[in-house]
């Protein structure tokens, strides 16, 4: 009797410990949208996994901001989880782009660029297979705005990201840390080999 009642205990004892380790796990992140279809700005992105600072980069030669600018780029840690065990994005990837004013006059800096405080816009590329026609959509924030309608899939965003992004419509090759996990993997688009083979030919 005495074996049989702690075998019985310990069952739910373990029970227990397993139902409360389950309860202790961080939810996995899912994109949130609006009724009418506006998505939500993810509030705490910048704990995150950080890819990438771009300082003044643009994919059109005439674009001329008049002003410097960084660009930072976060993504959830599923994904990212995901991308270093296979070099693919799961569903529910969602990257945000932050930018911010570049700064040359502040307390002891002499020289180069810093970020400043203001956040000046923000920008969300999110795989949704099941909402999305083309499984990725965009979302522009500006300045503090909590919701954000898409860019229309006919916008040039959309056909560029496709004609050159390194992997499934996203631009690995500006990610120093993902680059090296998609060529280990394979998985980089044929369109982006063919342009890195042009480029090493100049």
């Amino acid at each position: 009797m005495k074996i049989a009642a702690f075998a019985v205990l310990t069952g739910t004892a373990l029970v227990l410990l397993a139902a409360l380790s389950h309860s202790a796990l961080p939810p996995t992140w899912a994109p949130e949208f609006t009724s009418d279809g506006q998505m939500k700005m993810p509030e705490n992105y910048r704990e995150w996994v950080y890819l990438s600072t771009g300082f003044d980069m643009s994919y059109n030669p005439a674009m001329r901001m008049g002003h410097h600018m960084f660009d930072n780029v976060f993504v959830n840690p599923e994904a990212y989880k995901k991308f270093a065990e296979t070099g693919t994005w799961p569903d529910k990837t969602t990257f945000v782009l932050e930018a911010r004013g570049a700064k040359d006059k502040g307390s002891i800096n002499q020289a180069g660029n810093y970020q400043g405080t203001d956040v000046m816009a923000r920008e969300v590329h999110v795989k949704d297979e099941a909402r999305f026609q083309g499984k990725w959509a965009f979302f522009p924030f500006d300045g503090q705005s909590k919701t954000a309608k898409m860019i229309p899939q006919t916008a040039d965003c959309y056909s560029c990201h496709a004609a050159h992004a390194a992997v499934d419509t996203t631009f690995v090759q500006f990610y120093p840390t993902l680059l090296p996990i998609a060529k280990s993997k394979g998985t980089l688009s044929a369109g982006y080999l063919k342009e890195a083979e042009g480029l090493a030919k100049k």
